[in-house]
């Protein structure tokens, strides 16, 4: 059973998510909390997933996120808005998101992007996946992006490229016939050569430097 705690201060959007997430068998949405309990409510039940709203009045979203980042046992954290161009959108994947969701997501969608990310994959809404992923390669891939993919293993390289298409950790170690354990080594690696923290960070960097264009990493 996956576990979440849904983080918003509306008390209504609250219900509404926890009606939709909640419906599906294998999913259990543990509690329910505005952004000033997070902390203490994600350390009291250590859900698998947190869905947090980006912008809440009293303690905001990112700052929530970053707290949660730093506890022991950090959940994966979905950021909730409005907004399909919220300018917190970058800002949160830096400080640790693993995905990004509008609340008008349709719920089938959003039980399975509870899914993924309980299975360690990223998600992002189909209306915000091209602005974040153009917000990073307006740049081009820099010198220091180069020098870094440079130090890759092949193998890390295509963890790397199949993190890039969103698969979670179960699905690349069937894809190259690996066991999850040494999937999850070869991310560790990917994360620090990268000097990213979290998969969606280094899904950014496959698409910058090309590798799911079937291209070959700056060297």
């Amino acid at each position: 059973m996956i576990r979440v705690v849904i983080v918003d201060d509306e008390t209504l959007v609250r219900s509404g998510l926890s009606l939709i997430v909640g419906s599906a068998p294998d999913i259990e949405v543990v509690a329910t909390c505005p952004g000033g309990e997070a902390v203490d409510t994600v350390t009291a039940h250590e859900p698998q997933v947190v869905l947090l709203d980006i912008r809440m009045p009293d303690v905001d979203g990112l700052t929530v996120l970053r707290a949660l980042r730093a506890l022991p046992r950090p959940p994966a954290v979905a950021m909730l808005t409005t907004f399909d161009t919220d300018e917190y959108i970058g800002t949160a994947l830096r400080a640790g998101a693993s995905g990004f969701l509008l609340k008008d997501t349709d719920p089938e969608q959003l039980t399975q992007a509870v899914r993924t990310l309980a299975a360690g994959g990223r998600v992002l809404s189909p209306a915000v996946t091209d602005t974040v992923i153009a917000g990073y390669l307006d740049a081009g891939p820099d010198r220091q992006t180069a020098a870094r993919l440079s130090t890759m293993t092949t193998r890390e390289l295509d963890v790397l490229t199949l993190l890039g298409e969103g698969l979670s950790n179960a699905e690349i170690a069937g894809r190259l016939f690996l066991s999850t354990g040494t999937v999850k080594d070869h991310i560790s690696a990917i994360l620090a050569k990268l000097g990213t923290s979290n998969r969606v960070q280094a899904a950014v960097f496959a698409h910058q430097a090309g590798l799911l264009d079937g291209g070959e990493p700056p060297r």
